[in-house]
């Protein structure tokens, strides 16, 4: 019988969905040997090892699906997220960067921006990102929570009020 990355890829999917993280984990593991060059697979399997509360395997292996597929949205927030979850600051603003080069206008990784420098301590810079993430998506509820605290360790009273009148308005 002859197995196929996509057959392999489906099952795997919902064995992880069922909790069934080792039992996907190696089904994305057959897959790929048949399949290595398929980003999905390996962006699937890091999916999956991240669920499995496996970070640094989940790091490795979307580094993998990021090499096959820079440009993939997908691929790129979900590393950087990955990334941010191991501390990995500088990963993330390079994967950040390097994504805002293919669309400048993909908020979460201005967010994620944001995020890293608010956990750096870097809070002028993580409000500008967060700024940048809300001007883009003025419904981005994340974003204008970050956003707001980021202005609450800066002091910026005005800027508190604002965001919590958006996020009070947008929550109706």
């Amino acid at each position: 019988m002859i197995e196929h990355p996509d057959k392999l890829n489906n099952q795997a999917i919902i064995l992880a969905s069922d909790g069934a993280y080792t039992e996907a984990i190696a089904c994305f593991k057959r897959a790929i040997t048949i399949q290595k060059d398929n980003y999905l697979l390996w962006y699937n399997l890091g999916v999956t090892y991240r669920d499995a509360g496996k970070l640094s395997d989940a790091q490795k292996t979307l580094a993998t699906a990021y090499s096959i597929a820079p440009e993939n949205m997908d691929v790129e927030e979900t590393y950087a997220t990955v990334c941010l979850m191991n501390k990995d600051f500088s990963q993330v603003r390079r994967i950040c960067e390097e994504g805002l080069d293919f669309n400048p206008l993909h908020s979460h990784l201005w967010n994620l921006l944001g995020v890293a420098d608010f956990q750096t301590e870097d809070y002028e810079g993580a409000s500008e990102y967060f700024e940048q993430a809300v001007y883009i998506n003025p419904y981005y509820v994340d974003a204008l929570y970050n956003l707001m605290d980021t202005y609450s360790m800066l002091k910026n009273e005005k800027g508190q009020q604002e965001c919590a009148a958006r996020i009070k308005e947008l929550s109706k």
